[in-house]
C-alpha cells in the first residue's frame, strides 16, 4: 500500500508528508519503506514488480489518490470518456522532477478549456498563473460537479480540483497517474487497474483511502501517520477473507473510479485483530 505525495523531494531522513509503502509479501509483513521522491518511488515499484513476477507471485498494490475525475472531465480534455486517456495526457504534459513540477501551470491550462473560472483552484507559487484562481470560492460557471460519486459517500475526502493545501490531492492525482501510466506501459499486459479493468492480470492497481482506518492509525501512536497508514492498510487487506475482497471489488464505476473498502470498514478493522 502506497501513501503518495505530489510535493518535492523530502530528503534522506524519513518524515511525514512523503511517500511511504507498506508491504506484506508472501504472507510476511515487511517494515514500511520511505521513498523521498517520485523518481525513487517509481524505481522501487518497478523493482518490486519485477522481483515478485520472477517468483511467479501476484501483486495487489494500493495508492491513496483518485484514479479518475468527475464524469465529463476526460471528454472535455481528451475527447474520450476513457479514464486512461487522462493518464496518457498527464504522462505527456506533466513535467515532473524530484525538486519541481508544472502541476499548477498545467491546472491553469486545463481550466482554460472550460467556460467560466475553474474547476481547478489553489496556486502554490508566488506568481499569478493564468486561469488558476487561488481560492475555491473564486470559481464559477465551469460546468463540472465538485465531487465524484464515491466522494459523496466518503465524508472527509478532498476533491480532485484542489491543487494544494493540507490534505489536498489534486497534485497527487496528476503526478500519481503519470507514474502509474508509465508503469502500465513498461509492464504492458501485466497490470490491471481497478475498477477500469478486470483485476485478473498478474498485478492489480487499486485506489485506497487510508482514513478508512483513521481510528486504528491514531491508536498506533506513530509520530509519522503516513507510515502507520500504509502498515495497517497492507496488514488489513492481506488478512481479509477472499470472499470479502471479491465483494469489495464488485463495483461499477467505469469513468470516475472508486475507493476500495468504503462500506467495509468493519471488515477491515476486524482483519487487524
Amino acid at each position: 500500500m502506497v501513501d503518495w505525495s505530489g510535493g518535492n523531494d523530502t530528503g534522506p531522513r524519513p518524515k511525514k508528508d512523503a511517500i511511504w509503502a507498506g508491504l506484506v509479501l508472501a504472507g510476511v509483513e515487511q517494515p514500511p519503506v520511505y521513498l523521498r521522491n517520485r523518481v525513487e518511488a517509481s524505481t522501487w515499484l518497478t523493482d518490486l514488480i519485477e522481483a515478485e513476477r520472477r517468483q511467479n507471485r501476484r501483486l495487489f498494490i494500493g495508492f491513496d489518490f483518485p484514479f479518475g475525475y468527475p464524469k465529463g472531465f476526460a471528454r472535455v480534455i481528451t475527447g474520450s470518456d476513457d479514464p486512461f486517456s487522462l493518464w496518457a495526457y498527464f504522462a505527456e504534459h506533466l513535467n515532473d522532477t524530484p525538486k519541481s513540477n508544472n502541476r499548477f501551470d498545467l491546472a491553469g491550462r486545463l481550466n482554460a478549456k472550460f467556460p467560466g473560472i475553474g474547476p481547478f483552484w489553489f496556486n502554490g507559487t508566488s506568481r499569478d498563473i493564468p486561469h488558476l484562481p487561488r481560492k475555491g470560492r473564486d470559481r464559477q460557471g465551469h460546468g463540472m460537479v465538485e465531487r465524484r460519486a464515491i466522494e459523496e459517500r466518503a465524508k472527509g475526502t478532498f476533491t480532485c480540483w484542489q491543487m494544494g493545501g493540507a490534505g489536498a490531492v489534486g497534485g497527487q492525482v496528476m503526478t500519481g497517474t503519470k507514474t502509474l501510466e508509465n508503469l502500465r506501459r513498461r509492464f504492458a499486459g501485466e497490470i490491471g487497474v481497478w475498477p477500469f479493468d478486470l483485476v485478473d492480470q498478474p498485478v492489480a492497481f487499486v485506489e485506497t483511502w487510508p482514513s478508512i482506518l483513521a481510528k486504528d492509525v491514531a491508536e498506533e501512536g506513530d509520530l509519522i501517520k503516513d507510515r502507520a497508514q500504509v502498515r495497517l492498510m497492507a496488514r488489513a487487506l492481506s488478512r481479509l477473507p477472499t470472499s470479502v475482497l471479491h465483494a469489495m471489488l464488485c463495483v461499477d464505476a467505469p469513468e470516475e473510479g472508486w475507493i476500495l473498502g468504503l462500506g467495509y470498514e468493519q471488515d477491515l478493522r476486524h482483519a487487524l485483530c
